[in-house]
C-alpha cells in the first residue's frame, strides 16, 4: 500500500482515478483548487463518493502556492500530476 498524491483529484479523470487507488487499498490525498472555470458543484460531486473514505484525504490549495504545498502531509510515497489550467483556451 502507497501513499499517492493526485493533483487535480477533484476533477473528473482524477477523481476516477483515486477510485481505483482506492480500490487498491492506497492512501490518497487530494490536492486541488477547485478552479472556478468548472462549477464547484461538479468538482464536488466528483469527490462526493471519497468523502467518507478513511484512506482518502483532501487538501484543497494550488500548485503554485508554496504555502499550500507545504501543508501536504508527509510521507507520500507517489505523485501523480494531474492539475493543469482548465479552460485552456480562454
Amino acid at each position: 500500500m502507497a501513499h499517492v498524491l493526485v493533483t487535480g483529484g477533484a476533477g473528473f479523470i482524477g477523481s476516477h482515478l483515486v477510485d481505483s487507488l482506492l480500490v487498491d487499498g492506497h492512501v490518497v490525498t487530494v490536492f486541488d483548487n477547485f478552479d472556478s472555470f468548472y462549477p464547484r458543484a461538479l468538482k464536488e460531486q466528483n469527490i462526493a463518493p471519497h468523502r467518507n473514505h478513511r484512506q482518502w484525504t483532501l487538501v484543497e490549495g494550488d500548485v503554485r502556492d508554496r504555502r499550500a504545498l507545504e501543508t501536504l502531509p508527509a510521507g507520500i510515497d507517489v505523485i501523480v500530476h494531474l492539475a493543469a489550467k482548465a479552460g485552456v483556451r480562454p
